[in-house]
Protein backbone atom coordinates (compact mmCIF):
# COMPACT_ATOMS: atom_id res chain seq x y z
CA UNK A 1 0.00 0.00 0.00
CA UNK A 2 1.15 3.45 -1.05
CA UNK A 3 1.09 6.03 1.47
CA UNK A 4 -1.25 9.07 1.10
CA UNK A 5 0.79 11.46 -0.74
CA UNK A 6 -1.86 14.99 -0.15
CA UNK A 7 -1.18 13.90 3.48
CA UNK A 8 2.26 13.34 4.21
CA UNK A 9 2.32 17.18 1.85
CA UNK A 10 -0.36 18.03 4.48
CA UNK A 11 2.26 17.41 7.29
CA UNK A 12 5.47 19.04 5.26
CA UNK A 13 3.57 22.10 5.00
CA UNK A 14 3.05 22.23 9.00
CA UNK A 15 6.48 21.82 9.36
CA UNK A 16 7.48 24.50 6.74
CA UNK A 17 5.05 26.68 8.33
CA UNK A 18 5.00 25.91 12.25
CA UNK A 19 7.82 23.38 13.22
CA UNK A 20 10.84 23.61 14.40
CA UNK A 21 11.86 20.20 12.59
CA UNK A 22 9.08 17.79 11.64
CA UNK A 23 10.11 14.01 9.83
CA UNK A 24 7.55 12.36 8.04
CA UNK A 25 7.99 8.64 7.80
CA UNK A 26 7.57 6.83 4.58
CA UNK A 27 7.18 10.13 2.71
CA UNK A 28 7.69 8.88 -0.96
CA UNK A 29 10.07 11.74 -2.72
CA UNK A 30 8.77 10.44 -5.85
CA UNK A 31 5.25 11.33 -5.34
CA UNK A 32 6.12 14.79 -4.07
CA UNK A 33 8.46 15.98 -6.39
CA UNK A 34 6.80 19.10 -7.37
CA UNK A 35 5.68 19.90 -4.01
CA UNK A 36 9.35 19.17 -2.65
CA UNK A 37 11.05 21.69 -5.07
CA UNK A 38 7.85 24.57 -4.06
CA UNK A 39 8.84 24.13 -0.55
CA UNK A 40 13.15 24.53 -1.36
CA UNK A 41 12.00 27.74 -3.63
CA UNK A 42 9.86 28.84 -0.33
CA UNK A 43 13.06 28.66 1.87
CA UNK A 44 12.10 25.39 4.09
CA UNK A 45 14.81 24.00 5.13
CA UNK A 46 15.12 20.00 3.99
CA UNK A 47 16.69 16.70 4.71
CA UNK A 48 15.63 13.61 2.30
CA UNK A 49 16.27 9.91 3.90
CA UNK A 50 15.37 6.79 2.56
CA UNK A 51 12.63 6.10 4.36
CA UNK A 52 11.64 9.85 4.92
CA UNK A 53 11.92 13.19 4.48
CA UNK A 54 12.59 15.63 7.22
CA UNK A 55 11.86 19.31 7.14
CA UNK A 56 12.06 22.63 9.52
CA UNK A 57 10.98 26.40 9.17
CA UNK A 58 13.09 28.49 7.43
CA UNK A 59 14.01 31.82 9.38
CA UNK A 60 12.01 33.70 6.22
CA UNK A 61 9.47 32.13 4.30
CA UNK A 62 9.48 33.43 0.64
CA UNK A 63 6.51 33.91 -2.06
CA UNK A 64 6.48 31.57 -4.33
CA UNK A 65 3.38 30.68 -6.64
CA UNK A 66 1.21 27.98 -7.80
CA UNK A 67 -0.76 26.72 -10.22
CA UNK A 68 -2.51 23.45 -9.74
CA UNK A 69 -2.35 20.65 -12.05
CA UNK A 70 -2.90 16.58 -12.81
CA UNK A 71 0.29 14.50 -11.35
CA UNK A 72 3.17 14.73 -11.04
CA UNK A 73 2.89 19.11 -10.58
CA UNK A 74 1.34 20.21 -7.89
CA UNK A 75 -2.24 18.86 -6.92
CA UNK A 76 -5.34 21.11 -6.66
CA UNK A 77 -5.97 19.26 -3.24
CA UNK A 78 -2.84 20.89 -1.82
CA UNK A 79 -3.88 24.07 -3.03
CA UNK A 80 -5.62 25.32 0.33
CA UNK A 81 -2.62 23.96 2.56
CA UNK A 82 -0.46 25.83 0.27
CA UNK A 83 -2.50 29.37 0.47
CA UNK A 84 -2.70 28.90 4.41
CA UNK A 85 1.45 28.84 4.49
CA UNK A 86 2.11 32.05 1.71
CA UNK A 87 0.08 33.89 4.40
CA UNK A 88 3.25 33.49 6.10
CA UNK A 89 5.54 34.47 3.29
CA UNK A 90 7.51 37.59 2.94
CA UNK A 91 5.42 39.08 -0.14
CA UNK A 92 2.80 38.90 -2.41
CA UNK A 93 2.15 34.76 -4.24
CA UNK A 94 -0.35 34.02 -6.47
CA UNK A 95 -2.18 30.20 -6.39
CA UNK A 96 -4.57 29.51 -9.64
CA UNK A 97 -6.71 26.45 -9.39
CA UNK A 98 -6.89 25.14 -13.33
CA UNK A 99 -8.69 21.77 -12.21
CA UNK A 100 -11.22 23.20 -9.60
CA UNK A 101 -11.85 26.70 -10.41
CA UNK A 102 -13.98 27.60 -7.91
CA UNK A 103 -12.64 25.50 -4.93
CA UNK A 104 -12.26 29.09 -2.54
CA UNK A 105 -14.23 28.50 0.33
CA UNK A 106 -11.30 28.33 2.53
CA UNK A 107 -10.32 32.07 1.89
CA UNK A 108 -13.05 33.60 3.72
CA UNK A 109 -12.34 31.24 6.53
CA UNK A 110 -8.51 32.27 6.39
CA UNK A 111 -9.59 35.83 6.32
CA UNK A 112 -11.71 36.16 9.37
CA UNK A 113 -8.00 34.88 11.03
CA UNK A 114 -6.64 37.34 9.63
CA UNK A 115 -4.79 36.65 6.42
CA UNK A 116 -5.07 39.10 3.57
CA UNK A 117 -6.12 37.26 0.19
CA UNK A 118 -8.32 38.74 -2.81
CA UNK A 119 -9.43 36.79 -4.84
CA UNK A 120 -10.07 37.04 -8.80
CA UNK A 121 -11.77 34.33 -10.89
CA UNK A 122 -9.57 30.85 -10.26
CA UNK A 123 -7.12 32.91 -8.65
CA UNK A 124 -5.79 33.86 -5.12
CA UNK A 125 -3.12 36.34 -4.20
CA UNK A 126 -1.77 35.99 -1.21
CA UNK A 127 -0.32 39.13 0.77
CA UNK A 128 2.21 38.06 3.32
CA UNK A 129 3.37 38.06 5.99
CA UNK A 130 0.24 38.50 7.85
CA UNK A 131 0.44 37.46 12.11
CA UNK A 132 -2.95 35.34 12.37
CA UNK A 133 -5.11 35.80 14.91
CA UNK A 134 -7.48 32.78 16.62
CA UNK A 135 -10.90 32.88 15.54
CA UNK A 136 -13.98 30.52 14.84
CA UNK A 137 -14.10 28.94 11.33
CA UNK A 138 -16.26 26.40 9.58
CA UNK A 139 -14.66 23.97 7.43
CA UNK A 140 -16.30 23.08 3.95
CA UNK A 141 -14.45 20.66 2.68
CA UNK A 142 -11.58 17.86 3.46
CA UNK A 143 -8.73 20.36 2.11
CA UNK A 144 -10.52 23.22 3.29
CA UNK A 145 -10.39 21.81 6.78
CA UNK A 146 -6.23 21.06 6.44
CA UNK A 147 -5.69 24.67 5.51
CA UNK A 148 -7.68 25.94 8.71
CA UNK A 149 -5.90 23.86 11.15
CA UNK A 150 -2.36 24.90 9.18
CA UNK A 151 -3.48 28.18 9.70
CA UNK A 152 -4.59 27.93 13.59
CA UNK A 153 -1.22 26.92 13.99
CA UNK A 154 0.19 29.81 13.62
CA UNK A 155 -2.38 32.12 14.95
CA UNK A 156 -1.98 33.76 18.24
CA UNK A 157 -4.80 32.55 20.59
CA UNK A 158 -7.28 30.18 20.30
CA UNK A 159 -8.65 28.98 17.48
CA UNK A 160 -11.90 26.67 16.74
CA UNK A 161 -12.69 25.14 13.75
CA UNK A 162 -16.14 23.76 13.31
CA UNK A 163 -17.86 21.21 11.24
CA UNK A 164 -14.36 18.66 11.65
CA UNK A 165 -15.70 15.51 9.79
CA UNK A 166 -14.58 17.13 6.73
CA UNK A 167 -11.22 16.39 7.93
CA UNK A 168 -11.75 13.21 9.08
CA UNK A 169 -12.64 12.12 5.36
CA UNK A 170 -8.80 12.51 4.46
CA UNK A 171 -6.87 12.42 7.49
CA UNK A 172 -6.74 10.21 10.47
CA UNK A 173 -6.35 11.50 13.74
CA UNK A 174 -4.74 14.86 12.84
CA UNK A 175 -5.16 16.46 16.28
CA UNK A 176 -3.15 13.45 17.72
CA UNK A 177 -0.56 13.15 15.59
CA UNK A 178 0.19 17.41 15.40
CA UNK A 179 -0.17 16.87 19.27
CA UNK A 180 2.45 14.68 19.16
CA UNK A 181 4.74 17.31 17.30
CA UNK A 182 3.77 19.70 20.21
CA UNK A 183 0.52 21.34 18.75
CA UNK A 184 -1.81 22.62 21.68
CA UNK A 185 -5.15 21.37 20.20
CA UNK A 186 -8.35 19.29 21.56
CA UNK A 187 -11.55 17.59 19.51
CA UNK A 188 -14.42 19.17 21.29
CA UNK A 189 -18.70 18.45 21.58
CA UNK A 190 -18.99 15.50 20.26
CA UNK A 191 -16.27 14.76 17.86
CA UNK A 192 -17.27 18.24 16.00
CA UNK A 193 -14.80 20.86 16.48
CA UNK A 194 -12.11 20.98 16.75
CA UNK A 195 -10.09 23.94 19.06
CA UNK A 196 -6.19 25.10 18.99
CA UNK A 197 -4.75 27.41 21.61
Amino acid sequence: IIPDRIEAATFLIAGAMAGDKVRIKGAREDHLTALLGKLEAAGAVMKRYEEAIEISRPSAILPVDVITAPYPDCPTDLQAQWIAFMTQAEGSSVIRDDIYVDRFAHVPELVRLGARISLEGNTATIEGPTELVGAPVMSTDIRASASLVLAALVAKGTSEISRVYHLDRGYETIEKKLTALGARMERVADDRRLQKG
